[in-house]
């Protein structure tokens, strides 16, 4: 009797317990955790240090020369560089796949990119050239002229806003590319240089610094690093396909609270979330 009641029990489980997987599906596999930008405490006078977990990974094109990288509505538009292999794409999030794609004059070395309405504008390096493309055709409408050099690109939703590899950003207008305003990054020991792709999240501009694993996250209004992301080893070298270059591109999903990294010739693009130094 002991053993058949046992068994019926038994039965009865594993028949809740499917029943459960069918009506409610199983649990999600995803991290539900975010970038943890939200809970980011800005220090004006001693920045703030930041290390990071990495949340998932996306296969990347290693053959992609980041310059520059924003999410929108499920893709990635990316910019690349080289002379003679620089480009405009849209590529899917989640297998890397690239679905659509422009090829920049091969004269050009392509630099950021940036999303603003139905437009996609793309600096070079030292062309002195920004071109205005349709978002949905990638057909160039325009181009603009520039005097400094093209590094990375954002946007504010009204300006856009331009690096040149100096301690400068520029904020531009739109429809003439006519310099609006320009600050000055410093931290406690003085200018910082290098400031290279930029991405504006949470009224902040986060900057990849060239040629370092930290990305300077700025004060717009003052030109001020109010902290440090450092990503240190964050590339796994084993996955690599080829060399790989210097950390470079980020990109936020506001709906999803997703803040991406990758860097030039990276197989692999990742999702983090920050998280304080003790």
């Amino acid at each position: 009797m002991i053993r058949f009641t046992v068994l019926v029990v038994a039965v009865l489980l594993i028949a809740v317990t499917a029943l459960g997987v069918f009506k409610f599906g199983t649990q999600p596999t995803q991290p539900t955790a975010g970038s943890g930008i939200d809970k980011l405490l800005p220090n004006r006078n001693n920045p703030t240090l930041y290390t990071y977990n990495v949340l998932r990974s996306f296969p990347h094109d290693c053959n992609a020369f980041t310059e520059g990288l924003v999410y929108e509505n499920g893709s990635f538009y990316e910019g690349t560089g080289l002379t003679g292999r620089s480009d405009l794409r849209r590529v899917d999030v989640e297998s890397g796949k690239t679905l659509q794609q422009h090829n920049i004059d091969p004269q050009y070395f392509g630099e950021g990119v940036v999303v603003l309405n139905d437009r996609i504008y793309e600096l070079t390096w030292q062309s002195g050239i920004a071109f205005l493309y349709d978002k949905k055709t990638f057909k160039e409408l325009q181009e603009f002229h520039y005097k400094t050099e093209g590094w990375g690109l954002t946007t504010d939703g009204k300006r856009l806003i331009m690096s040149d590899g100096t301690q400068y950003i520029y904020f531009r207008d739109p429809d003439t590319f006519d310099e609006l305003a320009r600050i000055e990054v410093t931290d406690p020991q003085g200018p910082v240089v290098r400031i290279n792709e930029l991405e504006y999240i949470h009224g902040w501009i986060f900057a990849n610094v060239w040629q370092t694993n930290n990305i300077a996250i700025i004060d717009p209004s003052t030109g001020q690093v109010v902290a440090w992301l450092q990503l240190t080893d964050l590339l796994d070298v084993k996955t690599t396909c080829q060399y790989a270059d210097v950390l470079n591109g980020i990109a936020y999903d506001p709906d999803g609270d997703r803040l991406f990294v990758v860097g030039k010739l990276w197989p692999r693009l990742y999702q983090i979330e920050l998280i304080p130094l003790k």
